[in-house]
């Protein structure tokens, strides 16, 4: 069978696989009187999430380290400039008080950590574990505190309850766990092999095809969610995803396969890259509480370039020099700027009020 159709026959079980996970998710969750905002934290997140999970697992198993990490790197890339940017232009998103106090900066000290881990060239079964251990903590704790938060809130009364809902509610679950597994064995698969056949580097289709391909599920809730107006869980999806990336897939990962190694490409620019996006979400959250239009066509555009680098990278061309010099001479100091003013603009507005 052709690589390209493993591929796609990857990303549809991955994406069907997640859509039941989720539903059967979402609905032990509510069973548990969990807040929105948690419940897309990591019932949500983790369930979309759940594809990185499979791919990164069976690619450091296979002993595709580049793969295993670019997926992780991209995804978390993906997940801020696309899936944000994308949800953002179809509606302005409200950011809660608590993503902005708590779960952001998680996301940003998570992130930090895993590159700090990695700056010896490689994460180690030690740093995996602790990572994953990490992810149990914060998981415990949002829920603790979302239970708490909303016990005060009835719970919707057209919610079927009893063993037969549990039982149906945790038989999606594994349904859905099983098709990620199987879907993530074929991406795998077929992405390898069209790597080796294109003469493209594995760590570059780690960072976009399948990166891009995993976070599908991420995509479509979080878009359906903000046009829905449950806009607290389309940001909760891709913060939650973020930090669940990294110490879950990544922690795994490291954990199971004994070793994940660093290479200094990714060590020199694709994690740096991840790491910058992942902080500017903090500036961006915190002018007005939203995420407007106009932020959400920059993180777009911000990712096509992204992408473009990635691809002029790998081919080694002539225009890579010229696309640098413009990044860092005009791009990225008038976003620093661009960012800076409206976090001052929102501090004036903020004293007056």
């Amino acid at each position: 069978m052709s690589d390209w159709l493993w591929i796609v026959l990857g990303l549809v079980i991955l994406t069907g696989g997640a859509e039941v996970l989720v539903r059967g998710a979402s609905r032990l969750a509510r069973l548990a009187g969990l807040s929105p905002l948690v419940v897309g934290l990591t019932v949500v997140a983790y369930g979309t999430s759940a594809p990185e999970v499979a791919v990164s697992l069976k690619a450091a198993l296979s002993g595709q380290a580049d793969l295993a990490l670019g997926n992780v790197v991209g995804s978390n890339t993906f997940n801020v400039l696309f899936i944000l940017g994308l949800s953002a232009l179809v509606a302005p998103l409200a950011v809660s008080g608590q993503l902005v106090r708590l779960d952001v900066p998680v996301m940003i000290g998570v992130v930090l950590l895993g590159w700090a881990l990695g700056a010896d060239g490689s994460i180690g079964r030690i740093d995996g574990a602790a990572l994953a251990l990490g992810g149990i903590a914060y998981t415990a704790f949002l829920v603790r505190k979302g239970r708490r938060d909303a016990a005060q809130e009835p719970p919707p009364p057209d919610l079927p309850r009893g063993p037969r809902s549990l039982l149906l509610s945790a038989g999606a679950v594994v349904l859905g766990l099983a098709f990620l597994v199987l879907g993530g064995r074929w991406l795998v698969s077929g992405a390898v092999g069209v790597a080796r056949g294109l003469g493209v580097s594995e760590l570059l289709i780690g960072l976009t095809i399948v990166s891009a391909g995993t976070s599908l599920p991420e995509v479509a809730t979080s878009v359906m969610a903000t046009i829905r107006g449950e806009r607290e869980i389309a940001i909760g999806n891709v913060v939650g995803s973020n930090i669940f990336n990294v110490l879950v897939v990544l922690g795994l990962s490291a954990a199971v396969s004994g070793d994940v190694a660093v290479s200094p490409a990714v060590a020199r620019f694709d994690y740096p890259v991840m790491a910058a996006v992942c902080v500017a979400c903090l500036p961006v959250f915190f002018t007005e509480g939203r995420v407007d239009r106009w932020e959400g066509a920059l993180f777009l555009a911000y990712y096509a370039a992204y992408v473009g680098y990635l691809a002029l990278k790998d081919a080694e061309h002539q225009a890579l020099p010229l696309l640098s010099e413009v990044t860092l001479a005009f791009v990225l100091p008038a976003t620093v700027l661009g960012v800076g003013l409206s976090v001052l603009a929102a501090l004036r507005a903020r004293r007056r009020a």
